[in-house]
């Protein structure tokens, strides 16, 4: 993922998300089952290998519902995206820290890096209002390692906003935009200009999987 300047420009890109017009709005809500679809082991953790960071679609779906509605996700296309990569960053969300190569402090659902999640834990100190990630808590978090300040925020709220944090507050907000239109360019360009990550045939037929659906089931 590629670092972005400064925290000032964080938050005026961040409004300038919240202020787009989407091409199309979507109103209904991500669920269980339409996770169940596309990825049919996320129905439960049976034979996770680290059951702790596990996340059934039941517990997946209201916390990424949720993250579409704090930062404005609302086109099928964009959170189609969002699913896709968290799908992909966390093994159908098995995981939710980086195991290989095992990166010290990298993790979230869509296995954000160490410098990222600073930024994440700073955006949710002074947005988040979430009584256990204080100013105080990040800084000592942070004096022990990059690994205990992501244990701090990885929790299922945080950890599954991650994605959606990330396109509203570090990248264009062209991209959303784009994304409303559900197109395999629209992805790519997300995944290699936003993401900065390369394009791959799983990576794709991951996503082809949740397109496919064309709506979330109500």
């Amino acid at each position: 993922m590629l670092l972005t300047s400064t925290l000032a420009s964080t938050i005026a890109l961040t409004a300038a998300v919240f202020a787009h017009p989407l091409a199309r709005r979507h109103t209904a809500c991500i669920t269980a089952k339409d996770l169940t679809t596309i990825a049919p082991d996320t129905a439960s953790c049976d034979g996770a290998d680290y059951p702790a960071e596990c996340a059934a679609a039941s517990i997946a779906a209201p916390n990424i519902a949720e993250s579409f509605h704090v930062f404005n996700i609302e086109s099928f296309g964009a959170q189609a995206a969002l699913v896709a990569i968290m799908l992909f960053e966390s093994g159908d969300f098995k995981y939710k820290i980086n195991h290989y190569p095992g990166v010290a402090g990298q993790g979230t659902r869509n296995m954000q890096s160490p410098a990222f999640n600073e930024k994440y834990a700073a955006w949710i100190v002074a947005n988040g209002n979430d009584a256990n990630i204080t100013q105080d808590r990040v800084a000592a978090a942070s004096a022990q390692g990059p690994a205990q300040l992501l244990d701090l925020i990885n929790t299922d709220k945080w950890s599954f906003a991650s994605a959606a944090w990330f396109i509203s507050t570090q990248c264009d907000a062209s991209h959303v935009a784009a994304l409303a239109d559900g197109s395999q360019t629209s992805f790519e360009n997300y995944l290699t200009d936003c993401v900065g990550t390369t394009v791959t045939d799983e990576r794709i037929s991951g996503w082809s999987k949740v397109v496919a659906l064309g709506q979330w089931q109500k």
